[in-house]
Parts: C-alpha cells; sequence; structure tokens
C-alpha cells in the first residue's frame, strides 16, 4: 500500500486526525479576509465585461504578419478610445473585438482597420452584438443560479437538516465570492464560458461538501447515547476520514484544468480558453477548501449550540475529568506506597528453588543408598 493509501486508511480509522473544528477561528479569520480582498478588488476595478455584455463589434481579419499588441493599438485608436481585445487565430488571422460600437460606427472602424492592418476592407468581417442581448444572457444567469441556490438549500434541507443547508449556501456563496474577486483583479474578460464556468464550480463544490456530510451524518446517528465524544470531534472525524478521497479528487480535477489555463491559455494564446479555465481553476480550489474548513466547521457551532449537544458535551467533559482524577489517583497511591523488604510478604516470587522448609520436610533428595 502506498503511504498516501496508509495515511488515508489511518485518518479513516480515526489513529491520526488533524483538529480542523479546533482550530475553525484560524479558517474563518482567512476566509473573511480572502473575501475582503476579493470585494475590494471588485469594488476598484469592477469586471471586465465581454462583448456579449456590453455590446459591440466583432471584427474577423483575414491573413495579416500585424502582432496582436500592434493590432489592439491600432484598433483602439481607429475606435477612438474604446477598448479592444484582440486575439490571435489560427493562420495568422486576427478577432478584434472593440465595446461599445454600434452600427454607424462600425463602417468607419471597419474601413480604418482595414487600411491600418493593410488588408481588402471586403475581407474584414464585421459582426454586431447588441448590449440587449447581454442583458437578456445575464439576467437568465441570474435567473438559473437563483433557481440552483434554492433546490440545493431544500436537497439539503431534506436529506440531511437545515443546518447543514444553511451551511452548504454560505459556502457556496464563499466560493462565488473568490472567483468573481479573482477575476476583478486579473481583469480576465467575463464572457457566456465564464458564466458556465461559475455554475460547474458550484455543482462540484456541493459534491464534495455532502460527502463530508453524508459521513458525519453516519457518524453522528444516536450520538446522545453515548459520552465519549462530543459532536465536533465526531465531525472532526468525518473531516479527517474523507480528507485523502477530497485531495484526491480535486488534484485530479485541477490538473487537466490547470493544462487549460496555463498551457492553452499562456503558453500557446488561446484566449477563449480564459474565460472558462479561471472559473473553474479557482472555483473549484476554493470549492474544496470550503467544504472541509468552512461548511463543516460552520455546521459544528451550529449543531454544538443545541441544548442536547450541550449536553453532551457537559457530560463528555465530567466522564474525561473524572477518568483523569482517577488515574492521578491510583499514580499517587502507587508512588506513595513503600517498596517491600526482602522476606516480606508479596515481596518475592516463591519458585521451586525457594519452598518453605515446611513444605520440603520429609521430601528431602534420596541418598542414593538401598534400604
Amino acid at each position: 500500500m502506498s503511504k498516501l493509501g496508509n495515511l488515508g486508511a489511518r485518518l479513516y480509522r480515526g489513529e491520526v486526525g488533524y483538529d480542523f473544528i479546533g482550530k475553525r477561528k484560524i479558517w474563518y479569520g482567512l476566509s473573511i479576509l480572502i473575501t475582503i480582498t476579493a470585494l475590494v478588488g471588485l469594488a476598484v476595478r469592477g469586471l471586465n465585461m465581454g462583448i456579449e455584455f456590453s455590446g459591440g463589434a466583432v471584427f474577423t481579419t483575414p491573413k495579416t504578419s500585424v502582432s496582436a499588441s500592434e493590432a489592439q493599438h491600432k484598433a483602439e485608436s481607429a475606435a477612438g478610445g474604446h477598448q479592444a481585445v484582440v486575439q490571435k487565430l489560427g493562420g495568422g488571422a486576427l478577432r478584434i473585438q472593440i465595446s461599445g460600437l454600434d452600427t454607424k460606427q462600425s463602417l468607419p472602424v471597419q474601413e480604418e482597420l482595414a487600411k491600418d492592418l493593410n488588408v481588402p476592407v471586403k475581407d474584414v468581417n464585421t459582426q454586431l452584438v447588441g448590449p440587449s442581448w447581454g442583458e437578456e444572457i445575464a439576467n437568465k444567469a441570474w435567473l438559473g443560479l437563483g433557481i440552483f441556490m434554492v433546490l440545493v438549500v431544500l436537497y439539503l434541507a431534506i436529506a440531511f437538516e437545515w443546518r447543514m443547508a444553511l451551511a452548504a449556501l454560505i459556502a457556496l456563496i464563499h466560493d462565488l465570492t473568490i472567483t468573481v474577486g479573482v477575476y476583478a483583479l486579473v481583469g480576465f474578460e467575463v464572457t457566456p464560458g465564464t458564466v458556465i464556468g461559475l455554475l460547474t464550480i458550484l455543482g462540484y463544490s456541493l459534491y464534495d461538501t455532502v460527502v463530508v456530510f453524508d459521513s458525519l451524518k453516519e457518524a453522528s446517528k444516536d450520538i446522545t447515547k453515548q459520552n465519549r465524544f462530543t459532536y465536533g470531534e465526531i465531525a472532526n472525524r468525518s473531516i479527517n476520514s474523507t480528507l485523502v478521497r477530497s485531495i484526491n479528487t480535486t488534484v485530479v480535477a485541477l490538473l487537466p484544468v490547470a493544462g487549460l489555463l496555463f498551457v492553452g491559455g499562456g503558453v500557446l494564446g488561446a484566449g477563449m480558453l480564459n474565460d472558462i479555465s479561471l472559473a473553474l481553476f479557482v472555483g473549484l480550489a476554493a470549492g474544496a477548501y470550503s467544504s472541509i474548513f468552512i461548511a463543516t466547521p460552520l455546521v459544528a457551532d451550529l449543531k454544538g449550540r443545541e441544548p442536547q449537544m450541550k449536553a453532551l458535551a457537559k457530560r463528555v467533559k465530567a466522564k474525561r475529568a473524572a477518568a483523569a482524577a482517577k488515574e492521578g489517583s491510583q499514580e499517587d497511591t502507587e508512588d506513595s506506597a513503600p517498596a517491600p523488604a526482602d522476606g516480606e510478604d508479596g515481596a518475592a516470587v516463591v519458585g521451586p528453588r525457594q519452598q518453605p522448609a515446611s513444605r520440603n520436610r520429609g521430601r528431602g533428595r534420596p541418598s542414593g543408598k538401598r534400604r
């Protein structure tokens, strides 16, 4: 068995473990800090909305020797300062997106681009995207997100309980906030692919959280009938028992997404891949973090406020205090007892060569003489 598999088995059996619940205030503080940073980035820089949401024109040019950075400069100059996004296509062609252009403005920009890039005007393909279409997409995305959240809460409340549903909802909002904040800080363009990525990570984050919740539900069955563990301790054991599984699942999911983001988008320059790959990469990592460090500790906090769980915690504490006092008294008794001297009762183990004389009377060894 591999070392990781051996560790997973020991974690599952409770032989080793890390106190996630006991250090939950550290994770809460870290999450609050990350969330505040994301919100500040969102408020200061804002989201770089794609042309599908803001409206504008898309120009596709034939093969040209002009670089993407040079074409971006020429496009923004031709558009009168409007922001342009240039992507290098296969065969040397360019895809130029300019936000905020209408039908009247697109024709002179098309002619200026053809002149600057030294290509025929008729070979520059122009497509216009109205802002109403982007607004419709955004509204549908918000509607889909709201329906998803409601269904998640209802399912978890029925399958588990309302405390787990509330904790899962907070974890999902936590993941969304961090992902959107990273988009604002990095400056990547928000496209329909970004929306798809956000909805995808919500499902993954929920799956990872439900795995831990299912283990916790099974382990905490009839918890009030015992006095060995508190609810928080059982929740901590549930996290540890599924820890290796969560790590393996997250790593396997992040590897192909990292390939899309860093190799496809960074090395090969396939900018369209960045729309979905960044959302997936940040969201998958945040989802794995929140299921372990946020969702389950929140459940332990909410559940620990119940009168039954408070009474259980008191019984466990009293039992452990009594056991510790009993063990301490036994140690004190053993330390204070005088050591028995040789020859006293119980001082030595009577063996074959130490039998009392009275027992051996008449049982001496034969002299060897015949009678």
